[in-house]
């Protein structure tokens, strides 16, 4: 199948800072590719190159076989950006702005009618397009905001955390319009969020990126078998750099690694409820156990901390997914 993306070694600086470091990936026609990473790890930078918002530092990357930098007019036309912020006009209706993206688009008269009517029905909005969008819930903005995207029917579309701050009715409608449009259409998708899950759901492959560097690339099945038994955090009253080597030379124990302190993020209003049923926070630090066998491997750490009676203050068994992956590969946890 050909590739309707193709990156090759992509550079973003910003003076001596290198926000995007030589990344390099492809995307096949029809795939739904997934970009994964914590805050600050490049993801928007990378695809704001990748959709002329900001000029890359070096590097290439083509869209349908067209350079992003020297065909410009040509790759608009492929592909669509539905970013992170909302880029609607408040004071106009749902369909007056599609009517305005329309025609942004070079799109007139009965055509221009039919894509927005047709964007409508895709994002679920048909019976409220006439409302102003500012008396729209976050979820409808959201959805409005994905159909200014599609106006102009792209071969490629970049969703930018289409889900941040929704409600689930409106999160599911996203879900639906996401999976219609690849199935039903053939449309490529490029889809960065902040949620496991909704990757889980509807990703082909995923591209894990941490500190401007893609650090891992595969089908989600294959990349959670790079982890084999799975992995196992062991809080401990006191850990050194020779209970690491010791840890990690157990049997059964492929790695050890000391994880960062964890930073409890702010409750924010109407959330306090979601913190308490969260789990705690350690209070010591945490040691990550990549194992061969979890069973195996718990059993052999707890009889060495035992004999050495060193106390053992949290015990949690990952089972293999993407988030263990995730972590294992950043050190942090999506949505630190």
């Amino acid at each position: 199948m050909a590739a309707i993306l193709e990156v090759d070694h992509l550079v973003k600086k910003y003076g001596d800072f290198a926000a995007v470091k030589g990344v390099s990936f492809s995307v096949e026609e029809g795939e739904v590719f997934g970009l994964l990473g914590p805050n600050g790890a490049g993801k928007t930078q990378t695809i704001s190159m990748l959709t002329s918002v900001i000029k890359p530092t070096a590097g290439t990357a083509r869209i349908g076989g067209y350079d992003i930098v020297k065909n410009l007019t040509q790759v608009k036309k492929i592909n669509g950006l539905v970013p992170q912020d909302l880029a609607l006009y408040p004071t106009l209706s749902a369909r007056a702005n599609l009517d305005f993206f329309g025609r942004i688009y070079g799109l007139r008269g009965a055509q221009l009618k039919e894509r927005v009517e047709d964007v409508l029905r895709v994002v679920a909005l048909t019976d409220r397009a006439d409302q102003v969008v500012d008396k729209y819930s976050g979820g409808m903005k959201r959805r409005v905001n994905i159909a200014a995207g599609l106006v102009h029917q792209p071969r490629l579309l970049f969703l930018d955390e289409p889900t941040v701050g929704v409600d689930p009715q409106s999160r599911n409608h996203i879900f639906e319009s996401v999976l219609r449009l690849n199935r039903e259409r053939g449309m490529s998708i490029v889809y960065t969020s902040h949620y496991m899950e909704e990757v889980e759901l509807l990703c082909h492959r995923v591209a894990i990126m941490d500190q401007g560097c893609i650090v891992a690339m595969d089908t989600i099945q294959n990349l959670i078998a790079m982890l084999g038994g799975g992995v196992i955090h062991v809080g401990l009253e006191r850990v050194d750099a020779a209970l690491l080597a010791q840890l990690a030379a157990l049997p059964a124990v492929k790695e050890a690694q000391l994880l960062p302190p964890p930073v409890a993020p702010p409750a924010a209003v109407g959330e306090e409820a979601k913190a308490k049923e969260s789990p705690p926070i350690p209070a010591g630090p945490v040691v990550q156990i990549k194992a061969e066998h979890s069973q195996q491997a718990i059993v052999n750490v707890i009889s060495f901390l035992n004999e050495r009676a060193i106390a053992l203050t949290s015990l949690q068994i990952l089972e293999p997914n993407l988030e263990s992956v995730f972590l294992h590969l950043t050190g942090k946890k999506l949505r630190e």
